[in-house]
C-alpha cells in the first residue's frame, strides 16, 4: 500500500500484531472459500483485527460494478451468486467463534435488487443460527431503490451501516456512480422503515475536504437518522487511485469525535486509523449502554 510515507506523519506508523490467530483465521477463510474486504479493500487494520480473530465478510464476489477514486477493490466482470454462500458464511463464523459479525459488499448494479436478497439470506441464516449473534451489515447504495432497503432491514440485522464516505462537493470525483442525497436517503429510509436498528455511516479526510464541509456532512447524516458515525484518514491504496491531499492531526479528530457528540451521535469514532469495522463491536455496545442510560434516566424522571 502506498501510505506516501514521505509526508505521512509519525502517528501513521502502525505496529504489527503477528500471532497465530492471523494464520488460523486465514485458514478458515480459504477453507470456506469466503472473502473479506480486510484483504480485498488493503485494510491497514487487517493484522490488528484477524490477530482478534475479527473479520469482516465481503459476499457476492470481489468484483465491484463501480471505479470510486480511493478503493482499491477491482471491477472485472462480476460473478455469478454462490447459492451456498450464507451457509458458507455461517460456518466459518462458527469456526471464528464470532459473537459479532459484519457483512459488507461490493456494489452489484448488475443485478436487479443490487444484492439486496443475498443480504437478506446471509442475515436470516446467521440469525436463525443464534438470535444472540450481533450482525452488522453495511450496504452499497441499492441505487437508492427502497424496496431493496426494506429486504435487508426485514431480515433482522442489528445494525444498518451505509458509508457516505466523503462530503457533497467531492462526489462527482471520489464517486462519480453514486450519489452524497441518495446515501442520505438510504439512511433516511432504513431509519423509517426501523427504529430499533442502529444506523451507522463512515467518512474519510484527506481527499481535498474542508473542515467545515466535514461537519455540514455529519449535521447531514444526524438528520437523516445515523446514530454512529466512523471517521479515518484516507489513505491511497495504490498509484492508480486518488492522491492524499492532506493528512488531518490528531486534535482535528477529537474535535469531530467531540463536535458528534454535541450533534447528538450516540457514538463516533474518530482517528487516523478508523474504519467503518473498526472497533464496531465496541462502538454498539457503547450505543447499547448509552440507550439503556437513557431509558432509565426516562423511565425515574
Amino acid at each position: 500500500m502506498d501510505l506516501q510515507s514521505a509526508k505521512a506523519p509519525a502517528w501513521l506508523k502502525k505496529r504489527l500484531s503477528l500471532n497465530r490467530n492471523i494464520y488460523e483465521v486465514k485458514r478458515i477463510l480459504s477453507e470456506y472459500s469466503v472473502k473479506t474486504v480486510c484483504e480485498s479493500g488493503l485494510c491497514p487494520n487487517i493484522t490488528e483485527c484477524f490477530s482478534k480473530r475479527s473479520v469482516t465478510f465481503l459476499i457476492m464476489g470481489d468484483a465491484c460494478t463501480r471505479s470510486c477514486g480511493f478503493c482499491s477493490v477491482n471491477n472485472a466482470a462480476p460473478d455469478a451468486i454462490d447459492p451456498d454462500e450464507a451457509p458458507k458464511v455461517l460456518e466459518a463464523v462458527k469456526r471464528l467463534e464470532s459473537k459479532y459479525v459484519i457483512i459488507t459488499s461490493v456494489t452489484r448494479d448488475d443485478l436487479a435488487d443490487g444484492g439486496a436478497d443475498q443480504f437478506a439470506e446471509v442475515v436470516r441464516t446467521l440469525k436463525n443460527f443464534s438470535q444472540k449473534l450481533i450482525v452488522e451489515v453495511l450496504v452499497p447504495d441499492f441505487k437508492g431503490e427502497k424496496s431493496a432497503v426494506k429486504t435487508v432491514i426485514d431480515a433482522g440485522a442489528d445494525i444498518f451501516a451505509h458509508n457516505i464516505e466523503t462530503v457533497r462537493r467531492l462526489y462527482p470525483l471520489a464517486r462519480p456512480g453514486a450519489g452524497y442525497e441518495r446515501s442520505l436517503d438510504v439512511l433516511r429510509c432504513a431509519k423509517c422503515l426501523s427504529a430499533k436498528v442502529v444506523m451507522k455511516s463512515g467518512m474519510m479526510v484527506g481527499l481535498g475536504e474542508t473542515e467545515d464541509e466535514i461537519i455540514d456532512a455529519m449535521r447531514d447524516l444526524r438528520s437523516a437518522g445515523c446514530e454512529a458515525l466512523t471517521i479515518g484518514q484516507y489513505l491511497s491504496p495504490g498509484k492508480d487511485n486518488l492522491p492524499v491531499q492532506r493528512f488531518a492531526g490528531l486534535e482535528e479528530f477529537a474535535r469531530y469525535e467531540k463536535i458528534g457528540g454535541e450533534i447528538g451521535f450516540r457514538h463516533v469514532a474518530s482517528g487516523p486509523f478508523v474504519r467503518s469495522s473498526y472497533f464496531a463491536e465496541e462502538g454498539y455496545r457503547k450505543i447499547k449502554e448509552r440507550c439503556d442510560d437513557e431509558c432509565y434516566t426516562a423511565a425515574v424522571s
